[in-house]
């Protein structure tokens, strides 16, 4: 068993990879291809891949449906000041889809990767 991963589909891996490890704290583990990269932070791996191409991940689906960047389905990190990120990703000219909004669970935002997947920014509520 190599772990729980997730995979994001971006039609420019290289440009997803950059966001991620230069934005958001990830490492690089792997480019062994131009349409595919894992990064990885706190035990998450996500494995970057181009939604075409010779890979299993791109091959379509009996009903002739491809894989596509996007949708609501997210991943959550964690952050400590969350308007203090938000300010510090938006001058490096990161995509917001809201502002912060404010439940009983914490503060969160959704921040697009360069495809148009979507991460959640979380801050818990004070205790």
């Amino acid at each position: 068993m190599t772990g729980i991963s997730v995979r994001y589909f971006a039609d420019d891996v290289t440009a997803a990879a950059d966001f991620y490890t230069g934005l958001l704290g990830f490492t690089l583990q792997a480019s062994p291809a131009p349409g595919f990269a894992i990064v990885a932070r706190d035990g998450l791996k996500l494995l970057l891949s181009s939604p075409t191409g010779p890979g299993g991940a791109a091959q379509p689906m009996p009903d002739g449906s491809t894989p596509r960047p996007g949708g609501w389905n997210r991943i959550q990190l964690p952050v400590d000041d969350l308007a203090a990120e938000v300010e510090r990703l938006r001058a490096a000219g990161a995509r917001f889809r809201n502002e912060i909004t404010v439940g009983r669970g914490g503060s969160q935002i959704l921040l697009d990767d360069p495809a148009g997947n979507p991460i959640e920014l979380f801050q818990p509520p004070p205790p």
